[in-house]
């Protein structure tokens, strides 16, 4: 008998030990934490094992803080909890308590007061001029997080295709140099984690939506960088990628949602073909593989047809420009994310931050397939993108094709490209949210382009001094940088900052290691991006230009006060000012004065040697 009562409370015991939940293990829960007076919902999104069984609730209750939904997704892996803060709720720390029987877990998480003012904060304008930097290529101030245990691709300086180093410490080291350069804002390429074995350095396949690359720094770091940037009257614009994330995200195993991402039976890339959003005539199939076609094999499609994705993507916008002060973002691959969401994800960010700006990239040489994309454009099928700003890549284009047709030129060529460029601004919506440049990260060095001649490289800088939109420079175009090996792309036409390492020869931060051609772009760079600076005729003025045929173009820039004169003379021979051609304007004016000389200016007797631009500012 008492053999068999053992038996039982064995056996009962087994039973109790068997049936009893696991201890919970929260892996992830964000956005990481809150403000008090936000217009945007908070959903948490909670990830732990088989935390779907779990309640939810928040403690202390009574504090204006509390959970008013829970939703559970396709995997048992996660929740999304809806989270009310009240306008009087109390900053501080709460608890999420997750029950389930007798079995609980607590995870601490924190409601912010907001900071003052951040509603109206200001973001980029026409009054600023970009700095684009590549951080891993820019300077390296902390040589001992260049490969850390908890990333997979180490650094290797040696080879163009791999990790250099460059770091947010590099960066903020180097900010009293782009101020003095005359730049107004920053945007570097992606900072968050890229954890590809291979080629991580451009940071566009994110391993983590809200961490820092370790190997750049923190997010504390970064949140450090942009109040540096600040204290120098420097912007803080962020590079995001929703379009897409990596497949060594911590999600991409275990997705919420099975259509969290787009799936394919097989590897299925992109048609790249965005024309086929407000193409009449574009079959659906070709429509379905432009949006949900993979970038990359290692960059997973997102699907922001998901309204829970959406949502995170949302909430994770908000919480940078709040947790970090944010001046703006530039959106990669912009047309390649499912349209209608992404017009309700701008439409959000700017109902949190009505002044923000967000530029995305449209990359195509159509002027009506770009103008599509600008919110607020007069589209036939009635879309409105909510994107206030976009990257001006046709002018782009022909500021390029005009620096390789240097002397005598056909209609439709060298200058005139530019001109014909102009003529269409009829069909945007607004031109003072045109980000115009000549190079970027993704582009051929324009002192590639322009064959290290400093001649084209300071008439490209002038033409970016001067015209409509908001100008961007990409970082060592101010110093002729060319690439290592055009050849071999991307690698080789990302090249480190000289001075930027420890060792490195020759330091090119310091101006006065600056030398002949390179010192001869610079000083007319610097010049005029400094001159830029506090020239509203520049910032907001009109534009009037005139047809030339001989390789040269004339513009004005003009408003009530003042008006600057522009001529480029990208031919082989001098060309005498035709100043009495351009009289419906410059008959109102008197002597000019020569911005990059200091010089008072006789128009009527002017002459401007081969391969130069002059730039002369009148007061009306």
């Amino acid at each position: 008998m008492k053999r068999i009562f053992s038996l039982a409370l064995m056996l009962a015991l087994v039973t109790s030990v068997s049936a009893a939940k696991p201890r919970l293990s929260i892996n992830h829960v964000e956005p990481l934490s809150w403000w008090v007076g936000m217009s945007t919902p908070l959903q948490l999104m909670v990830n732990g094992n088989s935390i779907s069984e779990y309640d939810v609730e928040i403690l202390p209750q009574g504090q204006g803080v509390h959970v008013t939904a829970v939703h559970k997704a396709d995997s048992p892996n996660y929740l999304f909890v809806d989270v009310a803060v009240e306008d009087d709720a109390k900053a501080g720390e709460y608890t999420l308590r997750f029950k389930s029987g007798k079995t609980k877990q607590d995870y601490k998480y924190t409601i912010q007061e907001r900071r003052e003012g951040s509603r109206e904060r200001e973001s980029f304008t026409t009054a600023d001029f970009v700095y684009l930097i590549m951080p891993d290529r820019f300077a390296n101030g902390n040589p001992n997080n260049d490969s850390t245990a908890d990333t997979q691709e180490k650094a290797d300086r040696s080879n163009p295709g791999r990790r250099h180093g460059g770091d947010l410490e590099g960066m903020i080291s180097h900010l009293d140099y782009i101020a003095d350069l005359g730049a107004t804002a920053i945007w570097s390429t992606p900072l968050l984690l890229d954890d590809e074995n291979g080629a991580s350095y451009h940071g566009y396949s994110c391993s983590d939506y809200y961490r820092i690359d370790p190997r750049y720094g923190s997010n504390e770091l970064f949140r450090s960088y942009v109040e540096e940037c600040h204290k120098r009257g420097l912007k803080v614009i962020m590079d995001i990628v929703p379009n897409h994330s990596s497949t060594s995200h911590w999600w991409y195993n275990d997705q919420p949602f099975k259509d969290w991402t787009h799936q394919w039976d097989s590897y299925t890339q992109s048609n790249w073909t965005f024309s086929t959003n407000m193409d009449y005539n574009a079959s659906k199939s070709d429509l379905y593989q432009m949006e949900s076609g993979w970038f990359d094999r290692s960059m997973a499609d997102m699907n922001l047809d998901n309204e829970f994705l959406l949502n995170y993507f949302k909430q994770w916008a908000v919480w940078w420009i709040e947790y970090s002060n944010l001046d703006g973002f530039r959106v990669d691959t912009y047309p390649y994310n499912e349209k209608m969401p992404m017009s309700q994800w701008c439409k959000a960010v700017m109902e949190e931050y009505p002044n923000f700006n967000i530029v995305g990239e449209v990359w195509t040489s159509s002027i009506p397939q770009l103008a599509y994309w600008q919110g607020g454009n007069y589209n036939k099928d009635g879309f409105n993108s909510n994107l206030k700003s976009i990257m001006d890549f046709p002018l782009h284009d022909a500021i390029r094709g005009a620096m390789t047709e240097s002397g005598d030129c056909g209609w439709g060529q060298g200058m005139t490209r530019i001109y014909d460029v102009l003529s269409h601004d009829f069909v945007y919506h607004d031109l003072s949210n045109m980000m115009i440049m000549a190079a970027n990260h993704d582009t051929d060095r324009i002192g590639d382009v322009c064959e290290g001649d400093a001649r084209k490289m300071k008439i490209v800088a002038t033409l970016l001094c001067t015209m409509r939109g908001m100008p961007q420079i990409l970082y060592g175009d101010e110093l002729m940088f060319r690439s290592t090996d055009r050849r071999r792309g991307h690698p080789t036409l990302r090249v480190d900052f000289p001075g930027g390492w420890q060792g490195d020869q020759v330091n090119l931060f310091d101006r006065a290691q600056h030398e002949g051609a390179q010192k001869e772009v610079f000083d007319h760079t610097h010049k005029l991006m400094n001159w830029r600076k506090s020239k509203e005729v520049i910032h907001s003025g009109k534009t009037l230009h005139f047809i030339d045929r001989d390789n040269t173009y004339a513009f004005f820039r003009y408003n009530d006060t003042d008006v600057v004169f522009v001529y480029v003379n990208n031919s082989n021979k001098a060309h005498k000012v035709p100043w009495a051609r351009y009289q419906e304007i410059s008959s109102q004016l008197g002597q000019g004065r020569n911005v990059l000389t200091g010089e008072s200016v006789d128009m009527t007797n002017l002459t401007v040697e081969p391969m130069t631009s002059i730039v002369v500012e009148f007061s009306r």
